[in-house]
C-alpha cells in the first residue's frame, strides 16, 4: 500500500489517519496506463494524449484511493497499471483488477493499517 489519495471536495481529512499523509488530489490528477509510454503506470498531470486513468471522477470511486504498489518497481510495460485500492461501486460492480470496498470499509481498513502494508488477495 504506496500512499494515501483523496477527493479534497468529497472526503474531510479530519477522517483520514496522519500516518497516512494524505495527498489531496486535484482536476488535472492521471495515472498512464498507455505501455507505450515511458510514464506506464505512474501518475500524470492531465491533459495527457497517452491512455490514461482520470483521478478526478465524476462518481465516487475514486474519492480515496491507495495505489497498491502492483508493477512498479520496476515499472514492466503491458503487466498492469493503476491497480488501487479504491471505493467500490454500488453493487460492487468488477473492477478493472483493483480492490474496492464500500466508503465505510475504506475507512476502516485504513485505520488499521500504515503506508507499506501488504494487502493479501485471496480468491474463494
Amino acid at each position: 500500500m504506496r500512499g494515501l489519495h483523496y477527493r479534497p471536495d468529497k472526503v474531510e481529512s479530519s477522517l483520514l489517519p496522519e500516518c497516512w499523509k494524505p495527498i489531496a488530489l486535484q482536476p488535472a490528477d492521471g495515472w498512464c496506463d498507455d505501455p507505450r509510454d515511458s510514464r506506464y503506470n505512474r501518475p500524470v498531470k492531465l491533459p495527457f494524449d497517452p491512455s490514461h486513468e482520470n483521478l478526478w471522477r465524476e462518481d465516487d470511486v475514486y474519492d480515496l484511493i491507495v495505489p497498491l504498489g502492483y508493477n512498479d518497481a520496476p515499472v514492466v510495460p503491458g503487466l498492469g497499471s493503476a491497480i488501487f485500492f479504491h471505493v467500490a461501486r454500488p453493487g460492487y460492480e468488477p473492477t478493472a483488477g483493483c480492490v474496492a470496498v464500500t466508503r465505510a470499509h475504506f475507512l476502516e481498513i485504513l485505520a488499521r493499517t500504515r503506508p507499506g502494508d501488504r494487502m493479501r488477495i485471496e480468491a474463494h
